[in-house]
C-alpha cells in the first residue's frame, strides 16, 4: 500500500491531486498508474493508454495495417 501523501502535493498554498480519480467511485478513489493503463482497484474501471502518444500534437495519425496470417497445414 502506498502512502496517501504521494497522491497530493501543495502548490501556491493549494492542495493538488497528482493522480486521476475514478469517475465511477468518486473523488476519494484514485486510479493506479500502470505502464499501459490506469485502473481502479475498487471497481475495476480501466483507461488504456495509447501507444506512441507524444506530448506534441500530431496532425495525421498513422494506422497499422492488419497482420497477415499464414495458412496452417
Amino acid at each position: 500500500m502506498t502512502k496517501l501523501s504521494n497522491n497530493y502535493k501543495i502548490e501556491n498554498g493549494n492542495l493538488v491531486r497528482t493522480h486521476r480519480t475514478c469517475p465511477k467511485c468518486g473523488v476519494g478513489y484514485f486510479l493506479a498508474d500502470h505502464y499501459d493503463r490506469s485502473s481502479c482497484g475498487r471497481c475495476g474501471y480501466t483507461i488504456f493508454k495509447r501507444k506512441g502518444k507524444s506530448t506534441t500534437t500530431q496532425t495525421t495519425t498513422a494506422r497499422r495495417s492488419p497482420r497477415k496470417r499464414n495458412k496452417s497445414t
